[in-house]
């Protein structure tokens, strides 16, 4: 039984690897996240409409989405230690390059290669922590791993616009990039030199994105993001109209749905150590449920706060297990796009936002409020029957290989 422990335990630098890799997520959510709270700021300084401020989150998310998964399928056959180096520093680069730009158009070129750099040390973190860590312990270190971009939003966001504020928008770049030179001094000493690599052309990478289980897999978590994103990107307005909840109140609401949503990752870490992915349909039904019950406690204050907090619980339960899943079906079907595969749940990510964001306003535009709810709920549903079908499959093709091994 103690063989089994020691088996299964964090050893001290396997557990150095998760913080390093952790901070390095927290970094680069800040760097991502930050921008939000100084549209205003930006778009003075810059002299630009807010709308085209408001492209510098937008073009962040599609150069991240887009470039993310290209980008990864053409250095994963590189040495990993190396390369990772090579990549943070790239990102503090980038974060450099933002302090000094003076116009709109070095920003969003700054943005976008912070944006593509980011998304493949995200895939690269993955891979790593799936490579080094203990089976059992894979699940609650990548739902850590994950939880890096939430904490940003908790503490890293604040703390950047803050800076932000009482100075100017360049002195938070200053300060993502100082960020960004800490997590390159651990990584110098804390990332494994020797990790195996499973070298592919990029062509064999991309071509996993044809595999008909791979693309599935994939619309899981963009369906179940997309179901929260349609409700929290109004969430400011159903505060202020539909709880009529103080202006002044919203900000505090706000930081309690970050802390919540910091649970969620734990919650996703243990679905994931416990055969998650034949939970991950009944997760999903009980996401919907959630959302959906916002259309019934949007006239009851704390109801209503309870809805969305309990949003914010469930929002990332499915990040470990979905990332885990990809990683595992590439092995399956092209182990050489291991690295890309685990490109491939962030990139989900983002485009769930965008689906969401999207549904939202055709809602808000057509009808009200409150019906973001049920809208948001289908969307988890949806999830709910793909995962049903992935898992379908799954067993059936684990069956008809027990059968082939008897025979």
């Amino acid at each position: 039984m103690s063989t089994v422990t020691d088996k299964d335990s964090l050893s001290a630098k396997q557990k150095i690897l998760a913080f390093t890799l952790t901070l390095l997520t927290f970094v680069m959510g800040t760097s991502e996240f930050v921008i939000v709270g100084l549209l205003t700021e930006v778009s003075s300084d810059l002299h630009i409409s807010l709308a085209a401020a408001g492209t510098l989150v937008s073009g962040f998310a599609i150069a991240y989405a887009i470039g993310t998964p290209f980008l990864t399928a053409f250095v994963s056959r590189f040495p990993k230690y190396p390369l990772m180096l090579v990549l943070i520093s790239l990102f503090i680069i980038g974060n450099v390059i933002s302090a000094l730009s003076g116009s709109y158009e070095l920003l969003i070129f700054s943005r976008i290669i912070t944006a593509v750099v980011s998304g493949v040390l995200v895939a690269l973190s993955m891979s790593i922590a799936s490579d080094i860590m203990p089976a059992s312990k894979k699940g609650p270190i990548i739902a850590l791993i994950f939880a890096g971009f939430t904490i940003s939003n908790v503490i890293g966001v604040p703390i950047g616009t803050l800076i932000g504020q009482l100075g100017n928008w360049q002195l938070t770049f200053w300060f993502t990039a100082l960020l960004g030179v800490i997590s390159l001094a651990m990584s110098i000493f804390i990332l494994p030199r020797k990790l195996k690599v499973q070298k592919g052309s990029a062509k064999d990478q991309l071509s996993l994105l044809a595999n008909p289980r791979m693309i599935l897999a994939f619309f899981i978590p963009t369906f179940s993001i997309a179901g929260t994103y349609t409700i929290y990107t109004y969430i400011t307005p159903i505060l202020e109209e539909g709880l009529a909840i103080p202006t002044r109140y919203v900000s505090v609401i706000l930081l309690a749905y970050g802390a919540f949503s910091i649970l969620s990752n734990v919650l996703a870490g243990k679905i994931a150590s416990r055969n998650g992915v034949s939970k991950l349909r009944y997760v999903f039904i009980v996401q919907a449920v959630i959302l959906g019950s916002l259309y019934f406690t949007m006239d009851f204050r704390a109801a209503g706060l309870a809805s969305l907090m309990l949003m914010a619980v469930m929002i990332y339960a499915m990040n470990a297990t979905i990332q885990l899943y990809l990683m595992d079906l590439a092995s399956a079907y092209s182990p050489a796009a291991k690295d890309f595969a685990s490109s491939l749940t962030p990139v989900a990510v983002n485009i769930g936002i965008a689906l969401g964001a999207t549904i939202g306003g055709y809602v808000v535009a057509n009808g009200s409020l409150v019906q973001l709810s049920w809208v948001g709920g289908l969307c988890a549903l949806i999830a709910s029957g793909l995962a049903l079908a992935s898992y379908r499959m799954d067993r059936k093709e684990s069956f008809s290989g027990s059968e082939a091994q008897e025979a």
